[in-house]
């Protein structure tokens, strides 16, 4: 029987249950809707609605259930809907009148919106804990790599000599962001919704701070309309796990680069490559593709999500039970994403003389040249413009800056001496540079430093 079957002569087409059934996908929060179940007895206890024989056979008739899911042994079924109903119709199954009591003051418009939000501050928590992991493996690698050296690129042109670990905590500070916007998340989530139940609250003297402590919430929600069509929290949180992957992705992006032939500069874990049906030789980063890929469909879970919220009237409509799927499945991608980009970082070879190399094989130095004129008094515009014509010449003859002999600098500017060779040798820009928050073996060194204390916090 429907829980509200009084209200209508036909029963629900089979077509309908199954269309409208979310049991396939929202019988993960069962732990949650337990749990809420459980304080909100308790609450109609201390109000006076259950007696202290209706309270415990409640509770232990909840937590029956949840051993009986756990198991495999729980009776799913179309017929009952969602997840919320199938918990209650089993325990009035399992203790009668008491189950049929547990409903009152709520509505499954409240009952929902705080399970999400348990599930959501159980599940932040653990990908969290992925994040801290992936941000203390990066600071080992860059700890390694501190005095590495690699060509830093723009418009994926080399730029500017960089020390390889100011490259990868580039990466670290984009996913140390991601952390603290998490963090920001679980604030917005923080809000016990159960008690404004299907749109106006009750007339049932509800003890909701009761709940609110007994289920760990910071705060209660101030309006029910609000509560119970409020999805903002869930949004959030998918923008933050597209953040996430979109991190990821620009991670993987650069790695499966630098893992080609051409470049040379690391070499991937075998763990997380394939090989090719036909060609022997292959190595194919599929994980980190595989990442890239599927940050276009957590991505597609945001705009899903946006867009079903967006012409939605006040207050709660169904079409709010399309929201789990997005959630969950951005949820479980980022999860496994994040520990394969650590697992990546970990195991990766990197190949330092490579790098290196690069560097030498490069014009990157005429940034430094030009800085050198400047530091002598030369206008920063007119070294940009003396640098630059020396750069051609040196492209024409197929020679390096560093092979230019000094009487040839000073066809172009008498400010050249002999130190300028010494100025634009990679090793010593990277000794030099002040800028904090630069590429200089010196500031890479305070960040690490410095990261040490947040990781270990």
């Amino acid at each position: 029987m429907k829980a509200w079957s009084g209200r209508f002569k036909q029963k629900t087409h089979p077509l309908m249950e199954r269309f409208s059934a979310s049991i396939d996908f929202d019988k993960r929060l069962y732990r949650y809707d337990i749990e809420g179940s459980i304080a909100h007895a308790e609450m109609l206890k201390r109000i006076g609605i259950l007696s202290d024989l209706e309270l415990k056979e409640i509770v232990k008739g909840l937590k029956e259930i949840g051993e009986e899911i756990e198991r495999g042994e729980f009776p799913f079924s179309d017929a009952r809907e969602d997840i919320h109903m199938h918990i209650e119709g089993r325990l009035i199954e399992k203790i009668g009148d008491g189950g049929r009591k547990l409903h009152t003051g709520r509505s499954r418009n409240d009952q929902v919106s705080l399970d999400v939000r348990l599930y959501l501050k159980a599940e932040l928590a653990t990908i969290d804990k992925r994040l801290l992991n992936l941000l203390k493996a990066l600071l080992i690698r860059a700890e390694k790599e501190k005095k590495t050296m690699m060509a830093g690129y723009t418009h994926l042109q080399k730029a500017q000599v960089v020390p390889f670990a100011h490259y990868l905590m580039a990466y670290y500070q984009m996913f140390k962001r991601d952390r603290e916007r998490l963090k920001k998340t679980l604030d917005i989530i923080d809000v016990l919704p159960l008690g404004s139940g299907a749109i106006a609250g009750s007339t049932i003297p509800l003890d909701r701070e009761y709940v609110r402590r007994r289920l760990n919430f910071s705060r209660l929600s101030e309006n029910s309309m609000d509560a119970i069509s409020d999805r903002d929290f869930l949004i959030e949180t998918v923008f933050s796990m597209a953040m996430i992957m979109m991190h990821l992705s620009r991670l993987a992006e650069d790695f499966i680069l630098y893992s080609t032939e051409e470049f040379s500069y690391i070499s991937l874990p075998d763990e997380l490559c394939t090989g090719s049906s036909l060609m022997p030789h292959k190595k194919n980063p599929d994980g980190l593709e595989l990442i890239r890929g599927k940050a276009s469909r957590v991505i597609g879970d945001l705009v899903s999500v946006l867009v079903m919220m967006k012409g939605l009237p006040m207050t709660y409509n169904r079409d709010l039970q399309e929201d789990k799927e997005p959630l969950f499945h951005a949820l479980d991608t980022v999860g496994d994403s994040i520990s394969i980009a650590e697992l990546c970082v970990k195991k990766m070879k990197v190949n330092r003389k490579r790098m290196e190399e690069s560097v030498e094989e490069s014009f990157m130095p005429a940034v430094e040249m030009a800085e050198y004129l400047t530091i002598k008094g030369m206008p920063f515009r007119e070294a940009h413009e003396i640098t630059g014509k020396i750069v051609r010449v040196c492209e024409e003859e197929g020679i390096r800056l560093r092979n230019l002999e000094l009487k040839r600098l000073k066809e172009y500017s008498g400010l050249f001496e002999e130190d300028v060779f010494e100025y634009m040798e990679p090793s010593k820009i990277l000794a030099r540079r002040r800028t904090y928050g630069g590429a200089s073996f010196e500031e890479v060194e305070r960040e690490i430093e410095r990261e040490k204390s947040y990781c270990n916090s």
